[in-house]
């Protein structure tokens, strides 16, 4: 039997997100290394970090979706974000940037869509690099920054702890 074909499109997030937005993230906060957040949110306690990335502006957030072949749903499978790197004023040209797909999204290239919407939607911003912290290991991350030109800069060696033990963080960086 053919599978039907669903369609990605990427677009930037929206107050109606915040539901789909925080189950991903929470997937991540309670199975996985990949954020050192050790609790998981409600929508609410996540809605201030939807609102710090409006539609323009260096700090976005882009969302990819599948609608099904009806054209009647859409389903979130995950989002990329740029955000504030450090909080002084100097950094203001830096960002850091990550993405988060839904668990069952993974090896579709939605993370490469995600990353070049969010790449050309920065262009035209007064930004000079982007920085990315990925807890090791996570070979398919590693392997997304570097097709997107990001170069290892350095590892944190055991920097966060979750799931009684310790993780190191491995520091990329990109010019914009």
């Amino acid at each position: 039997m053919p599978s039907e074909r669903t369609e990605v499109q990427v677009r930037p997030g929206a107050e109606s997100d915040l539901g789909a937005l925080t189950d991903i993230y929470n997937h991540y906060v309670r199975e996985t290394p990949i954020t050192f957040d050790t609790a998981v949110f409600t929508p609410e306690e996540r809605r201030p970090w939807l609102l710090s990335h409006p539609e323009d502006g260096p700090y976005r957030l882009m969302v990819a979706t599948d609608t099904d072949p009806t054209g009647t749903s859409q389903r979130i499978l995950g989002y990329a974000t740029s955000s504030p790197f450090r909080a002084k004023p100097a950094y203001a040209t830096s960002v850091e940037v990550t993405v988060y797909l839904a668990p069952d999204a993974g090896g579709r290239g939605i993370g490469t869509l995600l990353y070049k919407a969010l790449f050309e939607a920065l262009a035209d911003e007064d930004l000079h690099r982007a920085y990315a912290g990925i807890a090791q290991p996570n070979e398919a991350s590693t392997r997304l920054h570097e097709r997107f030109g990001f170069r290892h800069v350095g590892t944190y060696r055991e920097v966060g702890r979750k799931f009684g033990r310790y993780w190191d963080v491995a520091w990329y960086e990109k010019p914009l």
